[in-house]
């Protein structure tokens, strides 16, 4: 995807560059992650984040504006981790054609899941992204990055379909993983496993195989 610098953002004060203010960065997103899970969108403020990462409101506030500047940056590093794994996983995969890839979804979302878990607050952050308006930009964005990333693999996979096409099954693809990853850790009568299987043939039918199709038409 982008380089790191595309976790931050303009509701950003400052942008950490040394080894110390980054790690300050990091700590103070970790912090608000957790404490995201804890309390929730509604009650979430800098104060708690201040009182939970043991600093004072001015520090916080040298990098960070306001609340949804800290969940700005908290969705934007996580949707920046989960793009890295796609694109990882496209490098890998594409050049061995439509059906490595269509093989290696169900790898891909196993992948992103994992990394949602590992993020601190990870299934919060996404329902943020989601539920409050002020974030709206931050998944587009991204989202909007990685299915350009994803179709022109596939198009060099698949003998260059129609762009049009090929574009909007992968926005609405990526769509659609976005909430199976939502899914995943909200369905409690269905293991993981399953969800994700079934999620895969899904994805594979709706976009890996009618895209095929054309191309070879």
């Amino acid at each position: 995807m982008a380089d790191s610098s595309a976790v931050f953002s303009n509701a950003l004060r400052t942008m950490p560059k040394q080894g110390r203010a980054v790690q300050t960065y990091e700590r103070l997103l970790d912090v608000s992650g957790d404490l995201l899970a804890e309390v929730g969108i509604e009650r979430i403020s800098t104060n708690l984040i201040c009182a939970r990462a043991g600093m004072t409101p001015p520090a916080l506030y040298r990098y960070f504006k306001d609340k949804y500047a800290v969940l700005d940056a908290l969705g934007r590093r996580l949707l920046a981790r989960r793009g890295d794994i796609l694109t990882l996983w496209l490098a890998e995969v594409s050049p061995r054609g439509a059906q490595a890839m269509a093989e290696g979804l169900g790898d891909v979302l196993t992948a992103t899941w994992q990394a949602t878990l590992n993020e601190p607050g990870g299934i919060w952050i996404l329902r943020a992204l989601r539920a409050v308006p002020q974030l709206a930009h931050v998944r587009a964005e991204a989202y909007a990055e990685m299915t350009e990333i994803m179709a022109a693999a596939f198009a060099a996979s698949l003998n260059h379909p129609p762009r049009d096409d090929l574009w909007l099954r992968v926005r609405v693809a990526l769509e659609f993983a976005f909430s199976a990853d939502e899914l995943l850790f909200e369905e409690t009568r269905l293991p993981p496993e399953v969800i994700i299987a079934e999620a895969t043939d899904l994805l594979r039918r709706a976009l890996v195989e009618p895209i095929r199709q054309a191309a070879t038409a």
